[in-house]
């Protein structure tokens, strides 16, 4: 052996090189490039500016699903993120393709959804010109992603699409834009796959040491939980996001701390368990409100002083949340005399809404692992079993519940449609309840925006996290049927049911097509009663009943329920019936859930129906109206 190679042989072993391929299209390179990140679908509308990839995407083994508008297909990618925890992956064309996309990634920032939006883009020779279909797509969405990129180059290819993976994915999720230029698309290289250290190395901006939470104070949580005797835990999405449920279950359990969920969180902890308060806030549960802030007196003038008549939580530990104003109402009174420990793997969620005690950087999974193993060590000598009677009290005197008033019976449609037999009306409460029983609670549940998006939270009790998917930090209307498909595509063998108004079903109406065309057997109940529900709850409640362009149907035509539901299913060949009487419903139900392909109930049910409880916008829990 010669000197030169004895020395070779004691190198180390070199750390993995990056993997150079055959020469491609750029077209083909991100096509691969996708297929490396595990991509399983993508849904795409093609377009003059996207439409090379596609001609790459007939070639791969990605589902290529296509919507028939692009809003319901990236509605449907995120459908797909909620339920698995992986990137969805959504496409558009440039310029009216590309802003079509806007409101779902708007929808996937405010809901921490990994997302990545692809957009085509015309020719870099192009841009900045005015040419036809061009929009600046990064401008557009640059203050709601986590991040974007417009490709220049064609062997950056491969390295941007791994790193929007990773960022779309990590820490906090959110949607990534990539904006991909024709010409580039059409060029021609040898591509250069980088490593995810090496992606990560690259990334200084980005990439931070595992957030963990500092152990100092997690001993001081513990030390609180001690000294605590009014504890009540408050977890957010962060706890579904970061798989944190079973380690949230066993932390209540050995603390015997009661556990309220934001609607984001709704499945964390399951809703069945003693300990569940289930979720707070403008339409949460009063016990839910009570045991947070203190039970208070009703006062009619919301600038009046506030009664209180049973103290709430002593000490709050918020796990994942953002305390958002729906939550919280006015921010200042919000568990105003407890001790709040905020733990947030985003630091810029800590004190934004609501000043903490004790704030606390860290992955909430991390946290409640090493919480855990504090508890097995010193296991909690208090039972709390005072606050729990307590709030068993609360549950008891103020359970989500319904009645048929004279007002709901008389109301027009319903006389116009029952004719003497008001005794069938059916609520909105009562479908979701029988659905809840006939499902033995084990569908997934998508919804619209409005009262049936609160009352599908109320009326179904979730037992795992991902189970309940909604709009919740935008509130877009349209979200719930494109949800369900991309939540159906995700998970075949489980039922996928979509909650919806007919106000909200009616604004995505067009993917009935893809549903049927796709082969993707998410049903649908509408929830119709030819108003927008929440909107006129409103204007009962503030505007003295005043319609203000609220009314959806016909009005030279009231008695009737327009638009034809039924028919307009029919007319994509997706099976729809109207259910009427309550004598009808259940049968109904069943008809739907066996069903092995898109199914669509029409379901006839009073406007003038209100949620409840109700606290009006940033009011307090002293406001809160919680019987009818």
């Amino acid at each position: 052996m010669s000197k030169t190679t004895a020395v070779a042989a004691k190198k180390k072993p070199s750390a993995k090189r990056a993997e150079v391929g055959a020469a491609m299209l750029g077209r083909d390179i991100f096509v691969a490039a996708l297929e490396r990140e595990a991509v399983e679908v993508i849904f795409a509308y093609p377009g003059g500016a996207s439409l090379e990839i596609h001609q790459s995407l007939t070639h791969s083994k990605i589902r290529t699903i296509l919507p028939r508008h692009e809003q319901g297909g990236s509605f449907a990618a995120e459908g797909y993120a909620r339920a698995t925890g992986k990137a969805g992956v959504c496409m558009g064309t440039s310029g009216p393709g590309a802003t079509n996309l806007v409101t779902a990634i708007a929808d996937a920032f405010m809901d921490s959804c990994p997302l990545i939006a692809i957009t085509g883009q015309v020719s870099q020779a192009m841009i900045g010109r005015g040419a036809f279909q061009e929009t600046d797509i990064i401008g557009v969405t640059l203050p709601i992603v986590k991040h974007s990129y417009l490709i220049t180059n064609i062997n950056d290819i491969p390295r941007i699409v791994k790193e929007a993976f990773y960022i779309a994915q990590s820490g906090r999720p959110g949607p990534v834009v990539i904006d991909f230029p024709k010409n580039i698309q059409q060029q021609k290289t040898q591509p250069v796959w980088p490593t995810l250290d090496q992606i990560k190395k690259g990334l200084r901006g980005y990439t931070q040491p595992d957030l963990k939470a500092d152990e100092l104070a997690l001993n001081e949580i513990m030390g609180l939980i001690e000294k605590a005797e009014r504890p009540v835990l408050y977890c957010g999405g962060g706890i579904i996001t970061s798989g944190a449920a079973a380690e949230l279950k066993k932390f209540a359990e050995a603390t015997n701390i009661p556990v309220t969920t934001t609607l984001m969180g709704v499945g964390g902890f399951p809703e069945t368990h003693p300990l569940s308060l289930r979720w707070l806030g403008m339409h949460g549960a009063a016990s839910a409100n009570w045991a947070v802030n203190g039970e208070y007196a009703y006062r009619k003038d919301p600038n009046g002083p506030m009664a209180k008549l049973k103290d709430g939580a002593d000490l709050l530990l918020a796990f994942g949340v953002r305390f958002d104003d729906r939550v919280t109402g006015k921010f200042e009174e919000f568990c105003k005399h407890g001790t709040i420990v905020h733990v947030d793997i985003d630091a810029s969620e800590l004190n934004k809404n609501r000043k903490a005690h004790l704030p606390i950087v860290g992955d909430i999974k991390d946290a409640l692992t090493r919480l855990n193993k504090l508890v097995a060590k010193r296991p909690m000598q208090k039972k709390h079993t005072a606050w729990l009677a307590q709030i068993a009290e609360w549950k008891e005197k103020a359970p989500f519940a319904y009645r048929i008033t004279p007002e709901i019976a008389n109301s027009d449609h319903m006389v116009d449609h029952l004719q003497g037999q008001e005794n069938e009306v059916i609520l909105q409460q009562m479908v979701i309840e029988t659905l809840y029983e006939m499902t033995k609670g084990e569908a997934y549940i998508t919804t619209g925006v409005g009262q049936h998006q609160m009352w599908a939270a109320q009326w179904y009790k979730y037992k795992h996290p991902r189970q309940y998917i909604s709009s919740l930090g935008l509130g877009s209307m349209g979200y719930g049927y494109p949800a369900a498909l991309g939540v159906k595509v995700a998970l075949p063998d489980k039922q996928v049911i979509d909650i919806d108004g007919d106000g909200s079903f009616l604004m995505n109406i067009q993917e009935l097509a893809t549903a049927h065309i796709e082969k993707i057997a998410a049903k649908a109940i509408i929830l119709n009663n030819q108003h927008l529900g929440m909107v006129v709850q409103w204007e009962d409640n503030f505007f003295a009943g005043n319609r203000g362009h609220t009314y959806l149907g016909d009005p030279d035509h009231r008695a009737e329920i327009y638009p034809d539901y039924v028919r307009v299913c029919n007319s994509f060949n997706v099976k729809c019936e109207r259910v009427m009487y309550k004598k009808d419903l259940r049968a109904a139900i069943q008809r739907m859930l066996d069903a092995d392909e898109p199914y669509v109930l029409d379901v006839v049910v009073p406007y003038s129906t209100h949620v409840l409880p109700f606290i009006p916008a940033g009011k307090t829990v002293a406001d809160m109206i919680w019987k009818a």
